[in-house]
């Protein structure tokens, strides 16, 4: 049962992402784009922008998909498979740490991301999520 919760509460969460980029992805809310002073900056050029707002769109989608793979694997999988499920989470989302942090960090200490730090309390975020995962996986 306690994975059944923890995969449905990320997909409330990621749920809120998905809707936050499709609809509002200025916003400064939900992990949307809009904490990247570069999203605004784009806008001064059309063909960037449409780029940009095409890569918002995608990782959308991209989510959307998984998520519909985690209400299925909730709906119908057995406890076995929801844990490697969480475990497989909990490793994939591992990357975050590999490849966006880092650079997220770099954009925050130049001043490009706003409000100030935003970089730590989301890595912050996503290491407890992290440790969510394997705690369901392994309780």
């Amino acid at each position: 049962m306690i994975a059944k919760i923890i995969i449905f509460g990320f997909i409330i969460l990621e749920t809120s992402n998905v809707l936050a980029l499709y609809f509002a992805p200025g916003s400064k809310r939900a992990n949307a784009v809009g904490v990247f002073s570069a999203w605004e900056k784009s806008k001064q050029y059309p063909e960037i922008h449409d780029f940009v707002k095409y890569l918002v769109y995608w990782v959308a989608g991209a989510k959307l998909i998984f998520l519909f793979l985690l209400a299925g694997i909730v709906l119908f999988a057995d406890l076995n498979l929801q844990r490697l499920s969480l475990l497989a989470l909990a490793i994939a989302t591992l990357s975050f740490f590999w490849r966006l942090f880092p650079l997220i960090r770099k954009m925050d200490r130049e001043g490009q991301i706003e409000p100030k730090n935003y970089s730590l309390v989301l890595g912050g975020m996503v290491f407890s999520i992290i440790v969510l995962f394997l705690l369901g996986a392994f309780l």
